[in-house]
């Protein structure tokens, strides 16, 4: 199962700002850049990145 984050905000700015901290912190990658499309806020999501991503090349 993927986890999935969600960020949602008053703002464009600030749901960036927000998605951008969450990406750094967790290692997340974006996955819907911030989006107002139901007219009520902005809403962006990140996943996880599974850990055989996160390892170098030739290394476990």
């Amino acid at each position: 199962m993927a986890i999935r984050y969600g960020v949602q905000a008053d703002t464009r700015d600030e749901c960036m700002r927000a998605l951008t901290e969450l990406c750094e912190r967790l290692g997340a990658r974006p996955a819907l850049l911030p989006s107002d499309t139901f007219g009520n806020g902005w809403l962006a999501r990140a996943h996880a990145v599974p850990p055989a991503e996160q390892s170098e090349p030739g290394q476990q």
